[in-house]
């Protein structure tokens, strides 16, 4: 399934809530939450604190937290038909990039740029404020904490532009451990439901996993090692998920790849096969063949091509030469802030329809000479 993208709606944050309700955020500053049966935005509100930058549900998914460009985090009740504003939590300088409920529902951990902080819900007030880069001297530049997770066992994960990985103790509000994967930013983070494994993402395109393990066989003490470097992406990895026997990631290369964990599998079959889906999953160009025209869609305009021509002659795959070079005939904008959802020429390239989530539009297109003319019909 597709839900058309919207130049006004950008999404920073998506998570699912009471059930399978999907609600999504951006720097629009407001929370949308996504109709699923037919496939458009629904009721908007607005978050009244600027740009969101991080949203979460807690455990229940009957409260969502989202993380603002003005420092605030902010909770609403998700009620049926939408949600309400709850109330404001503590609120300080600083956007909120990340955020983490823990698993009983009780505190929020948010990152920010060179600190953290553990709210506590039912006060609403900060119970820690740690200093994520006070251990490296003469820092000149600020160390933005890209995303974190807060464990049951009351250890906070973090992920920062340092290409750190750390492990905090938020009562005590110490470093129990830091491991640095990569000299650029680690951008994503996920926790196993067992909280035994943790797979994080890089500007490089690199994922890394960590695991749980005793420090020896049969010692009860356990630290976290990185065991399982990864590289299936060739630009930033914003998005990853740790199911029970797979670890998932989602670039800016249009990829999403899905790693099984063979330990977790019993046998051999699809699943334990190394999986790319490439996107998008849908035609973006169409042909007219008897006119001998192309037609390209973007996200906000269309543009109509003359294929090329040539006099030579030869076997599939060869190169011939052009006696006509490729022809840019034509481009429609399309007009307000919805995307292209499909498109297509018809086979005599007199006509092209689009439409977007709300529209459906139709032109012809007459040829006369080497000029082209377009009504809008």
């Amino acid at each position: 399934q597709v839900i058309p993208g919207h130049d006004a709606r950008s999404v920073e944050s998506l998570c699912w809530a009471a059930g399978e309700r999907l609600f999504g955020a951006g720097l629009s500053g407001e929370i949308i939450e996504y109709d699923l049966a037919r496939l458009c935005a629904a009721r908007p509100v607005d978050g009244c604190g600027g740009p969101i930058w991080s949203m979460a549900a807690n455990s229940s998914g009957t409260q969502l937290a989202i993380g603002c460009e003005d420092g605030s985090v902010k909770l609403f009740q998700v009620v049926l038909g939408g949600i309400q504003f709850e109330r404001n939590l503590d609120r300080r300088k600083g956007r909120i990039l990340c955020l983490s409920w823990h698993p009983s529902d009780t505190h929020i951990a948010a990152g920010s740029i060179d600190i953290l902080r553990v709210f506590d819900v039912s006060s609403g007030q900060t119970v820690q404020r740690i200093m994520v880069n006070y251990q490296v001297q003469k820092v000149m530049r600020e160390c933005v904490v890209w995303s974190i997770a807060f464990l049951s066992s009351g250890t906070v994960v973090t992920s920062d532009s340092f290409g750190r990985v750390q492990f905090w103790d938020w009562e005590r509000g110490t470093l129990e451990e830091s491991h640095t994967v990569s000299t650029s930013p680690v951008l994503s983070l996920a926790v196993s439901e067992k909280e035994d494994s943790i797979i994080v993402g890089t500007s490089t395109g690199a994922t890394y996993q960590f695991q749980l393990l005793p420090v020896k066989v049969g010692s009860l003490e356990k630290r976290w090692v990185r065991t399982k470097p990864f590289q299936h992406h060739t630009h930033d990895v914003r998005a990853v998920a740790h199911s029970p026997t797979a670890l998932i990631s989602g670039g800016l290369d249009a990829q999403l790849v899905i790693r099984p964990l063979m330990e977790k599998m019993q046998k051999k079959g699809y699943d334990a096969v190394l999986r790319k889906f490439t996107f998008p999953h849908r035609r973006l160009v169409s042909c007219a063949r008897k006119a001998r025209l192309l037609l390209f869609q973007f996200s906000q305009h269309l543009e109509l091509w003359r294929l090329g021509s040539t006099e030579g002659t030869g076997k599939d795959g060869e190169v011939l030469p052009l006696c006509r070079m490729p022809e840019h005939l034509l481009q429609l904008k399309s007009k307000g802030p919805e995307h292209i959802y499909c498109s297509c020429v018809s086979p005599c390239g007199s006509w092209v329809a689009y439409s977007t989530a709300s529209r459906f539009l139709l032109y012809r297109v007459q040829h006369e000479g080497n000029s082209i003319s377009v009504r809008k019909v």
